[in-house]
C-alpha cells in the first residue's frame, strides 16, 4: 500500500534480507511509521544452512532465517510490501523535505527518510543444477561463512585468476588442497603468483569451464580438453551492487559500486541510509544486523520527537 499523496513515513526501508528487517523491528518498536518494499531477492535465500549466525547453534537455512525476521517485524507493525523501486528522488526544502520512491508498478511512497538495504546481485557461473548444487555444499557463494564446512576437501576457487588465488590463499586455512581455477585469462600477476607459491597453492594453466554437478561434487572440464573433479567449488565471478537508486541521488560509491558511508550508517546524500551488503563492507550477516542497529537508532534520533502521552494507546 503507497502513502497517499499528503502523507509522508518516517522512514521506508527498500530491500528486506537480514538487514532491511532488522531496521523495521528496531524502528517499529521506536514507535516510528514505516514501509517495507521487497523485491524478494535477498541473498540470504541462497543459504542452504548457516553455521555461523549468532543464535543458531545447530545452523539456519537462508529462507528460515529470512522468516523468523520478517515475523518478528510484522509482529511490531511493520508493513512488508512486494514491489521494486524504480526511482528515487527528493522533493521540497527545509523541513518539508523528504524523498519519493515509485515503484515499477507505478505505486509511490514519501519519506523522510530512506534507509537501502538492496543488496548486491552475485554473478553465478552458467551451469544446470546450480540451486542444488549450493543446497548440498557442492557449489559454495562465501568463504567467510562456510569455509570451516569445507575443511580438508578438495577445493577448487573459479573465477579471473588474480581473485582465485587470492579466495584460494584464505581457504588455505581450512584445506592443504586449495586449487585456482582461471575461467579466462591464466596469467597472474606477479604478486599473485607469489601468493600462490608462498600458500603452495596449484594455479592451473588454462582456462576452464564447470562442465557439471554431479552428486560428489564438482567436475571441471579445461579448454585443452582434460577434467578434474572436485568436492567443493567457490565462483568468485564478482557481483554487481544494486546502489543505482543512491548513484541517481549523487551518493558516492567506492570501486565495486558498492556505498560509502559514515560511521552513522548515512551516505553522502543527507537522510539517505545504507546498510547490509550494499555498503563498503565485510559482506555477513551478523554486520547488517550491526548496521541496521546503528542507522535505525540515528534515523529515530534525528526524527522529531514522538513523546507518549496520556491519551496514547
Amino acid at each position: 500500500m503507497s502513502t497517499p499523496p499528503d502523507d509522508v513515513l518516517d522512514v521506508l526501508i527498500i530491500g528486506a534480507g537480514p538487514a532491511g528487517l532488522t531496521a523495521a523491528t528496531y524502528l517499529c518498536r521506536f514507535h516510528r511509521r514505516i514501509a517495507v518494499v521487497d523485491a524478494g531477492k535477498s541473498r540470504a535465500r541462497w543459504i542452504p544452512t548457516s553455521h555461523n549466525c549468532p543464535g543458531f547453534p545447530f545452523g539456519v537455512g537462508g529462507d528460515e532465517l529470512l522468516g523468523k525476521l520478517r515475523e518478528q517485524a510484522r509482529g511490531y507493525g511493520a508493513d512488508v510490501e512486494q514491489g521494486c523501486i524504480a526511482r528515487l528522488e527528493r522533493s521540497g526544502e527545509g523541513d518539508a523535505a523528504h524523498f519519493v520512491a515509485t515503484a515499477e508498478d507505478g505505486q509511490g511512497w514519501r519519506a523522510r527518510y530512506v534507509l537501502l538495504a538492496t543488496g548486491i546481485v552475485d554473478v553465478m557461473p552458467a551451469v544446470d543444477g546450480l540451486e542444488a548444487a549450493i543446497e548440498r555444499g557442492a557449489v559454495r557463494l562465501c568463504a567467510v561463512c562456510d569455509g570451516y564446512e569445507a575443511s580438508d576437501e578438495r577445493i577448487a576457487v573459479y573465477g579471473p585468476v588474480d581473485e582465485a588465488i587470492r579466495h584460494a590463499a584464505f581457504l588455505r586455512s581450512y584445506s592443504r588442497n586449495v586449487v585456482a581455477l582461471p575461467c579466462e585469462d591464466a596469467t597472474p600477476s606477479g604478486a599473485c603468483a607469489r601468493l600462490a607459491r608462498e600458500a603452495r597453492i596449484e594455479v592451473m594453466a588454462v582456462p576452464c569451464h564447470i562442465a557439471h554437478v554431479p552428486d560428489d561434487g564438482c567436475r571441471v572440464e579445461f579448454d585443452d580438453g582434460t577434467t578434474r573433479n572436485f568436492e567443493t567449488l567457490y565462483p568468485v565471478l564478482g557481483g554487481s551492487a544494486q546502489s543505482s537508486l543512491a548513484v541517481a541521488l549523487g551518493a558516492k560509491v567506492d570501486e565495486n559500486d558498492e556505498l560509502i558511508v559514515d560511521a552513522k550508517m548515512q551516505t553522502s546524500v543527507d537522510g539517505l541510509y545504507a546498510i547490509g551488503d550494499i555498503v563498503s563492507a565485510l559482506n555477513q550477516i551478523s554486520v547488517a544486523v550491526g548496521h541496521a542497529a546503528i542507522a535505525a537508532t540515528d534515523i529515530h534520533n534525528r526524527l522529531p520527537r514522538n513523546f507518549r502521552e496520556l491519551s496514547d494507546q
